[in-house]
């Protein structure tokens, strides 16, 4: 796979996807965010192939492999899962996505507190005009910042005590022609188990619909 359409064609399989069942939903969605926010509350990862042989500078396929796709809104991921049931193929960009079967993920039971998340995708944030990585001066503040205005769009409180306790390296990516520029982290925080469980079916920072910071 090129790896331009690795997280390039996210946004439109997501919106492809809800416009499917609801194209209301789906063009409120796009256009105005969620009850009066920007934000779209979506969450989505890249293709994930099981047993791609790695080789340097290719993103490698196999014929066995997933995609997550999540929303912490109830009334959109019920769109989300009948899109789905619906589905032999999804088109990803050029590639062509049989559907063997699909599993409804409502997680586990959370508790309020402290709590470790893990990104499965790179997370993107961004200061001004800037990338940012893990150790960059502004990125806690830009990330905590984003996390909050996730826990105002979804009425819940906001999490503290964020930090950074891995970072993987810089990754980059192609998104309609513009670059992206992120790392997988794996944060702390004190954080409300409603929350949590938002984020996993959300994501950590920026561009989430394209695929970025979703929670492993």
């Amino acid at each position: 796979m090129g790896w331009e359409y690795v997280h390039g064609p996210a946004r439109a399989v997501m919106y492809e996807l809800l416009g499917s069942q609801d194209a209301a939903m789906a063009r409120s969605l796009h256009d105005e965010g969620w009850k009066g926010q920007p934000l779209k509350p979506l969450g989505l990862t890249a293709p994930q192939f099981k047993g791609a042989p790695k080789k340097r500078g290719v993103y490698t396929t196999s014929q066995d492999g997933s995609v997550w796709l999540g929303s912490p809104v109830p009334e959109i991921a019920a769109v989300l899962v009948a899109a789905l049931a619906s589905r032999t193929e999804i088109a990803w960009g050029p590639a062509r996505l049989k559907v063997r079967g699909f599993a409804v993920d409502v997680g586990g039971p959370v508790a309020d507190g402290p709590v470790v998340l893990e990104a499965a995708t790179p997370v993107v944030v961004k200061h001004e005009s800037r990338y940012l990585l893990p150790g960059d001066a502004h990125y806690l503040p830009r990330l905590q910042h984003n996390l909050a205005h996730k826990a105002d769009v979804l009425g819940l409180p906001a999490p503290s005590g964020l930090r950074v306790l891995e970072a993987g390296p810089r990754r980059q990516f192609t998104v309609r022609g513009a670059p992206r520029i992120g790392a997988q982290v794996r944060v702390g925080m004190e954080a409300d188990a409603r929350f949590v469980d938002a984020l996993r079916s959300w994501g950590l920072g920026l561009d989430t619909l394209q695929g970025f910071g979703w929670i492993r």
